[in-house]
């Protein structure tokens, strides 16, 4: 069987902020075209630099890829504004639900399709995302800013899709909903990649959740990648389960002050 090529390709890169602070080092992560793939990590990671980095939002925190290099269907974008990235297909779900507040849920939408590429229609784009999202339907004509955290949560990624993306990156988009939520959620996320062929590079500290959305992974620490491998032998993988996954070998939940005090394993820091 034929490997898929990368839809994107990131080459070892350096990230820092203000020209000084480094927190991105020597980074390599590949997405497979109409593939979905995880980026594990606790806080502070590094995980949604990386997002960034490859949308081109980082040059409005001051922030720029200073070595290595990323390619998205075999083009180098890292010297790229946002806007032409955006345009060319790759569009970023920032975590925290940020909705323009004072418009509804209809004009928050609206405003996803004059953040991407030309060709399809306001009209074909909302008919989509009223096929995927239903309940936005209804809440079309609402403020944005007082519908619920998972309205909003859905209102964001369907402006994502009215941009009519090849890949979205996906920041924490379990964040703050409750478990019936998250589940509606990441079901549509996973009907968006098989169904409309749509790339997605996921980021999530839910790694349970990720695992179950993503055939591939890699786990984030310090700004480095220390771990990569398939969904089904990282669920395996004694150090994720008690890091990540909070599980002992006998299934048991691991306390906070376990995981705390957890001393990864020497073969992580090789």
């Amino acid at each position: 069987m034929a490997e898929i090529a990368p839809i994107l390709k990131i080459n070892n890169i350096e990230v820092k902020y203000h020209e000084v602070i480094l927190v991105i080092k020597g980074v390599s992560i590949e997405v497979p075209e109409g593939g979905v793939v995880a980026l594990l990590g606790a806080n502070g990671a590094g995980k949604s630099t990386t997002l960034k980095a490859v949308s081109g939002l980082l040059k409005h925190e001051d922030g720029h890829v200073t070595d290595g290099s990323i390619e998205y269907l075999g083009e180098r974008i890292d010297r790229l504004g946002p806007e032409k990235i955006a345009k060319m297909g790759i569009v970023q779900v920032i975590e925290g639900r940020r909705v323009f507040e004072h418009l509804t849920v209809e004009e928050n939408l609206k405003v996803g399709a004059h953040m991407g590429k030309l060709g399809s229609s306001v009209k074909e784009g909302l008919e989509m995302v009223y096929h995927y999202f239903p309940r936005l339907k209804e809440k079309r004509n609402e403020v944005a800013g007082f519908v619920s955290g998972g309205e909003q949560q859905m209102t964001v990624v369907g402006r994502a899709l009215m941009t009519s993306p090849k890949l979205i990156l996906l920041d924490e988009p379990s964040m703050g909903l409750a478990p019936m939520l998250i589940h509606e959620i990441f079901n549509i996320i996973m009907r968006l990649n098989e169904e409309e062929k749509i790339s997605i590079l996921l980021v999530e500290q839910n790694a349970k959740l990720a695992l179950n959305v993503a055939p591939h992974a890699y786990v984030m620490e310090n700004g480095r990648i220390v771990m990569d491998d398939t969904a089904e032998r990282l669920r395996e993988n004694p150090d994720i389960k008690d890091f990540y996954l909070g599980m002992t070998d006998l299934g048991g939940r691991k306390s906070f002050r376990d995981v705390k005090h957890y001393k990864r394993r020497k073969r992580w820091l090789t």
